[in-house]
């Protein structure tokens, strides 16, 4: 048995196969695919809860990240398979956790626009207003720059998300989003409070 047919079994969902794997005891529970994925991290992407909870009862590490810095819970997020988000949040995962970027979860949540997932995760206490480490960027803003959804809009505002909040280049989230034509986004976040008075700072 190897890292390969770990691998295999959790990529099919295969319950039996991936106990007979990691029962065998001569392959480590956390051993990484070609692109640094754990079988956990494999598994939390795809939604298998059950395979998620077989894999951390052997182990598997909640926090381990790959090699963009990316954990399960971040992955799972951006997936939007809430039974395992809240899984691994019963097993320690953190919502303090950055990747390489600085992304939190929120982040990647924010980006897979699951709105069920982010409201868990801001009743859970999952912070709404953190920057990542390259642009500045809060979730706000990346739902600006990258997907004008003006749901995710509405709960992270809802939840305190500052509509002003500027990025290293001067923006704010309605600048970006008036940038990217995204016209219901820029209408809510003009209902919020955005300030169409301040000036880019790039300029």
């Amino acid at each position: 048995m190897s890292g390969k047919h770990l691998h295999c079994a959790v990529n099919i969902n295969d319950e039996e196969g991936t106990r007979r794997v990691l029962q065998a005891g001569n392959v480590k529970v956390d051993v990484p695919d070609k692109l640094s994925f754990t079988p956990l991290m494999v598994a939390a992407q795809k939604g298998f809860t059950r395979l998620v909870n077989i894999l951390v009862n052997h182990g598997a590490d909640v926090n381990h990240k790959n090699g963009s810095g990316k954990d399960s819970l971040m992955l799972a997020c951006f997936a939007g398979h809430l039974d395992v988000v809240k899984y691994l949040r019963k097993f320690g995962a953190s919502w303090e956790s950055r990747d390489k970027g600085g992304s939190t979860a929120m982040h990647w949540a924010a980006d897979g626009g699951h709105l069920n997932v982010i409201d868990y995760m801001l009743r859970d206490g999952c912070k709404v207003d953190v920057k990542d480490n390259i642009s500045l960027w809060t979730p706000l803003m990346r739902v600006s720059a990258v997907t004008g959804n003006a749901d995710v809009a509405s709960l992270l505002v809802k939840a305190g998300a500052d509509v002003n909040m500027r990025d290293k280049d001067g923006k704010t989230p309605l600048m970006v989003a008036v940038l990217n034509n995204h016209e219901e986004l820029v209408q809510l976040l003009s209902e919020k409070g955005a300030d169409h008075q301040v000036k880019n700072e790039v300029q």
